[in-house]
């Protein structure tokens, strides 16, 4: 019998969380489930293009393998059952996997990255992928292979990026939980631009593999939820070490992510940086959602000052290491498919080419300062809270906002400083959502917490989130 629209929009509007309790206790099938799933997608998603490869008949044959393995009375996975569409930059085998580019449009790898194996190992159900900009370059998805993802808040706007397609189908309620990356603001920026929560790990807490540099500490993997629960949950799967991956973090207990997130804020310490320490312009309204959360924290007991990090270097040394990251990956496609390759793409490849030793000697000694820093600061404060992003959701049309607050913005890169900035500090940052500007655009708080405490960023954004209710605001979608 096929799933009725109302009952699959409920279903769907379910905590991954709720879901997996209810799947153990039987009073849900993953078929059911997964069905709704895919019942919605296919009436929401042509308005988003929030997942852009789709395998319902191959879902179907996994969840029912998923009842069959429950009612053998089996150890169940903690995802077991939930359908997830993978970031459409992460490997899986047997399904597409395009990059956003032309160059991999027709792409089936052979095997699936380390994070899909986890994720599929703790019972999740792939449906499919999700959208992301060219090579995960740039905070707004688009590309020549699918079009643009909208935003489900107002489908005229951006869903961010590169994770954008992750945070669509999230906000849209397309699926419970997803997985996404970040280097400067890849989980957090789309976390925010769609109402939803994104982890961005301390590096090595989600090992990246297979990986052309294994030493690689600005770009993480992480996991993307509607709640900060939800986060947990596929954190404590994600995570824990790999001996491929030299600066992999242990885990004693990854089980320790599922536990309950509660916690009492009084006394906490709070630093405030609205817009780090002036060194970003941030559009009034998102300033004024997120100033509105210093009393929120207050009224949760903790104390506020304002505050920031010192962040000299970070410029220079992102921006640097980055573009050496783009020339190390991507320089033999320039080579031979410049002309397929999006121009901001050929410019960021090329300022690594320009590199000299000295400068990625100058950006080394950089991050280790900026990391030595960030601790130092972390022993007098528990938390830093800023802004995600320094706009509202953007025009889709847009390739990147050209101002903010009257400030020209010169290359795709310049409005995200409000993210990429505090990524070479090695420390975990929390998105969740902090409210709406009175347009009705979500914006969304960043919690920065001491490098290795996945566990009291997740606590913190716990608090906040049952203080405000936020992420609870649906988007209202045909």
């Amino acid at each position: 019998m096929p799933v009725r629209p109302a009952d699959a929009d409920a279903l769907c509007s379910l905590d991954a969380v709720e879901l997996t309790a209810r799947i153990r206790r039987r009073d849900l099938s993953a078929r059911e489930v997964v069905a709704a799933h895919l019942d919605r997608i296919e009436r929401v998603n042509p308005q988003l293009n929030a997942i852009v490869t789709l395998d319902a008949e191959g879902a179907m044959k996994a969840a029912g393998a998923a009842d069959e393995l429950a009612a053998s009375g089996a150890e169940l996975g903690p995802l077991h059952g939930l359908p997830i569409a993978f970031k459409d930059t992460h490997l899986t085998r047997g399904m597409r996997t395009t990059h956003g580019s032309p160059l991999f449009a027709d792409h089936v790898p052979d095997e699936d990255e380390l994070l899909v194996q986890r994720i599929q190992a703790a019972g999740a159900i792939r449906v499919g992928k999700t959208n992301v900009p060219e090579f995960a370059a740039g905070s707004h998805t688009f590309n020549t292979v699918f079009g643009a993802t909208r935003n489900p808040y107002d489908t005229t706007r951006s869903a961010g990026g590169s994770s954008g397609g992750a945070a669509a189908a999230l906000a849209a309620r397309l699926t419970p939980i997803a997985d996404g990356s970040d280097m400067g603001g890849s989980l957090r920026n789309p976390a925010s631009f769609c109402n939803v929560v994104g982890l961005r790990p301390t590096p090595g807490r989600v090992p990246s593999l297979p990986s052309g540099d294994v030493w690689e500490t600005l770009a993480v993997a992480g996991p993307m939820g509607r709640t900060v629960a939800d986060t947990a949950l596929l954190l404590s799967v994600m995570a824990g070490p790999d001996p491929r991956s030299p600066l992999s973090l242990e885990v004693p207990d990854p089980a320790a992510y599922r536990a309950p997130l509660e916690r009492d804020l009084a006394g906490l310490r709070v630093a405030y940086a609205p817009d780090l320490g002036g060194r970003v312009p941030v559009d009034p309204e998102v300033r004024a959602v997120v100033e509105q959360q210093v009393a929120v924290f207050e009224e949760l007991g903790c104390s506020v000052a304002l505050d920031c990090p010192d962040l000299d270097g970070a410029e220079h040394a992102f921006r640097t290491l980055r573009a050496h990251a783009f020339h190390q990956g991507f320089g033999p496609l320039l080579d031979a498919s410049r002309d397929a390759l999006k121009p901001s793409l050929v410019r960021n490849i090329e300022e690594g080419l320009k590199l000299t030793g000295a400068d990625l000697a100058r950006a080394r000694a950089e991050l280790t300062r900026l990391h030595l820093a960030a601790v130092a600061f972390f022993e007098r404060y528990d938390v830093l809270i800023a802004p995600v992003s320094q706009v509202v959701p953007f025009d889709v049309e847009l390739e990147y906002p050209v101002l903010v607050e009257g400030q020209s913005q010169h290359t795709y890169l310049d409005w995200m400083r409000s993210a990429y900035l505090l990524s070479t500090l090695g420390a975990p940052a929390l998105s969740v959502p902090a409210g709406f500007t009175p347009g009705g655009l979500p914006a969304g708080l960043q919690i920065v917490g001491p490098p290795r405490a996945e566990r009291t960023v997740l606590e913190v954004g716990a608090a906040h989130e049952a203080a405000t209710g936020h992420g609870r605001r649906a988007p209202v979608l045909p």
